[in-house]
């Protein structure tokens, strides 16, 4: 699949201190404005508002092209669902992980039901392009029925106490909604999320590697894979 093309022609800066502030700013729990201030350390005199245009324009671009070189999932799905308020209207994030507590989707809807469950079912076996061994939820019983809908023979879990992966996949998220103080619309949270879990999927250490030397060349190779999308490299 080609990746999206980026462009960073008539910018003042250069791509790779562009690349940079959206790295910062979403790699870390820092806000625009300490992000501003990590820059102007290093003598990039650039202001708050144009970190968040630059994250608003590429990040979204190179967070698709982190998603094109994302490996294939696990078989073994985690599915969830945490309330979110914007503008004092509760909204509903879905969110899907694997095995490995690997970001698979993110949808925000406005319902807590069949339909929303089922959407979310939908989309994640027309992206990955197959069906689980299993899925495992809480005792919300919108799974169990949006599951007959869409594949009656798929092998479903539904305890609680199971379902931790998809559960402490939120806290990331919910960490950097307090330093954001909440979102002001459903786009912009949809939009940063895609932003956050594709870039959080490229650097978070696998169990697997957890030995120094592993984690050393994972964050090496996470760089390489940041940079290759910001077609920087």
């Amino acid at each position: 699949m080609t990746q999206p093309s980026i462009s960073y022609k008539r910018h003042r800066f250069p791509p790779e201190i562009i690349a940079h502030a959206v790295w910062l700013y979403v790699r870390f729990n820092l806000s625009l404005r300490e992000v501003e201030e990590m820059l102007l350390e290093r003598g990039i005199d650039v202001s708050y508002e144009t970190v968040r245009r630059w994250t608003r324009k590429f990040g979204s671009l190179i967070a698709r092209n982190l998603r094109h070189r994302q490996a294939r999932p696990g078989d073994v799905w985690h599915l969830d669902e945490v309330v979110v308020k914007i503008a004092g209207r509760p909204f509903w994030l879905w969110r899907a992980v694997d095995q490995q507590g690997v970001v698979l989707e993110e949808i925000l809807q406005t319902r807590r039901d069949t339909r929303a469950a089922k959407r979310l079912l939908i989309k994640l076996m027309k992206r990955w392009g197959f069906v689980p061994k299993r899925i495992i939820t809480d005792k919300l019983r919108s799974y169990g029925a949006a599951k007959r809908k869409v594949a009656p023979g798929l092998d479903h879990w539904s305890h609680k106490g199971l379902n931790n992966r998809a559960e402490n996949s939120h806290l990331p998220f919910r960490k950097r909604e307090r330093t954001m103080q909440g979102f002001r619309s459903p786009g912009g949270l949809q939009h940063f999320v895609f932003l956050h879990s594709a870039t959080r999927n490229t650097f978070a250490v696998p169990a697997r590697r957890r030995n120094a030397l592993a984690i050393r060349y994972h964050r090496l190779e996470a760089f390489n894979a940041w940079q290759a999308a910001a077609k920087t490299a």
